[in-house]
């Protein structure tokens, strides 16, 4: 009988992509991949995504981002069996310890410090841990979901007047109130667990790409193309704007453990899922799972009645021998219920008490609107292409463009949306290669 993989352990695709930008000369941020090679390596730690941002002069940031996604990786797996939250935090915590001891040891290095924001993907669920503005995402069906708060300016004064961040004027976005290095200690968010549902893709990426592309436009491109596809286009995308910062994206989807591996992921399979019948399991028997305390307890107090009545017979020496054994015996118990209740406490804490987090929640699916202004980003760069000569495979562009056209004419939209971000993909490569040669070739798009 075959038997499928538990839901999330097999990843049905992640893909990664970071770039420079348009404006910057180092790129600053890191990301880390490390998913689970082993059932085992998935029961004690699961999957862990990571993108961090460094803030710095010179190679000062990317030290600092560097440092963040080792440490965090490192102490996180090191410690991930005395719980999620508990192993989070440390993991956060020694990374900030750490970079800020750095900048203290030499004075080029003062003020270094970098966002972080994870993703790790548990047996429960999956759990963020954030600080900084970097971004953590769930897109799930027609919906994309914000599931880190942007620990910036705008953001903290949105919260005290409990308005929407798109609506606090006059303040940069970009000025960041929390993040790894700066400060001797730091307080670290940690949300989850969200629960895992096939199809589930969780995106991680900095404020370069987030700055840069809608809500709307990440969750529709994400949901539509194959992952590693995806990503270079959203970040590419992100250049064709401007590209005013270093830009980073991380994503994974999560697989249908019932479905044919060659079956193409599809966000209506998640819809068939959500009424599936948990499987049973069949009990195990374990010794750690005996009640040891309880019954040593008991153990000694009917140690202590026989020595009791060994006295009365008095045989004294019997009954002294199993006093001191019924003593131990019981003392052993005791300290093994305190052991228990200090357990179940730390235990108790570990768990939040709130639900976890969703900061908002915005449609991502593709509507005519987001189709007009692709066609009309497109129509812009066919243009620029032509002025300038640039050498180009027009077939290859022809072909996706004309099935683009045709399916958004038939009302297919997920279609028209797939061909048309290829037809600009092929644009965009060329863009890109002339970019790089000629350096005073940068457009504000």
């Amino acid at each position: 009988m075959k038997h499928s993989p538990p839901l999330g352990y097999d990843l049905l695709d992640h893909a990664a992509q970071t770039d420079v930008g348009v404006r910057r000369s180092h790129n600053q941020d890191a990301f880390g991949v490390f998913p689970a090679n082993s059932p085992d390596v998935w029961s004690d730690r699961g999957h862990i995504f990571l993108v961090a941002d460094g803030m710095g002069a010179h190679a000062v940031g990317e030290l600092a981002s560097q440092l963040a996604s080792d440490l965090i990786v490192h102490t996180y797996s090191k410690h991930a069996t005395t719980g999620p939250v508990a192993a989070v935090r440390r993991a956060f915590t020694e990374a900030n310890t750490t970079i800020h001891q750095r900048g203290q040891q030499n004075r080029e290095f003062q003020g270094m410090g970098t966002t972080a924001t994870a993703c790790f993907i548990r047996p429960e669920g999956v759990w963020i841990g954030h600080v900084g503005d970097s971004r953590a995402y769930r897109i799930r069906g027609d919906y994309i979901e914000q599931l880190s708060f942007d620990h910036s300016l705008q953001w903290e004064l949105a919260r005290r007047q409990q308005v929407s961040p798109d609506r606090i004027a006059g303040v940069p976005s970009n000025v960041i109130v929390r993040s790894l290095g700066p400060e001797p200690n730091v307080q670290v968010d940690i949300e989850g667990p969200h629960p895992l549902l096939p199809d589930d893709i969780f995106v991680l990426c900095s404020d370069g790409l987030s700055n840069q592309l809608s809500d709307q436009e990440m969750g529709a491109t994400l949901s539509h193309l194959p992952l590693a596809e995806a990503c270079k286009f959203l970040v590419e995308v992100a250049n064709l704007r401007g590209g005013p910062d270093n830009i980073t994206v991380v994503a994974v989807r999560v697989a249908d453990p019932e479905r044919d591996p060659e079956e193409t992921a599809d966000s209506t399979t998640m819809r068939k899922v959500q009424n599936r019948k948990p499987s049973r399991r069949r009990a195990s028997f374990s010794w750690q799972s005996l009640p040891w305390a309880p019954l040593a307890v008991g153990m000694g107090i009917i140690l202590a009645l026989g020595a009791v009545l060994l006295l009365t017979s008095e045989l004294k020496t019997a009954a002294v021998i199993t006093f001191a054994f019924a003593g131990a015996v019981l003392m052993a118990g005791i300290f093994g219920r305190v052991q228990k209740y200090r357990r179940d406490a730390d235990r108790a804490a570990d768990q939040p008490a709130a639900p976890p987090l969703v900061s908002r929640r915005n449609l991502c699916a593709v509507d005519v609107p987001l189709m007009e202004r692709l066609m009309q980003t497109e129509k812009g760069l066919v243009e620029l292409t032509r002025q300038k000569n640039w050498p180009m495979n027009w077939d290859a562009h022809s072909k996706h463009h004309s099935a683009a056209i045709l399916a958004f004419q038939q009302g297919d939209l997920k279609l028209a949306f797939t061909e048309l971000v290829r037809a600009l993909s092929v644009l965009l490569n060329v863009l890109r290669e002339h970019r790089q040669r000629d350096e005073q070739f940068k457009p504000n798009w």
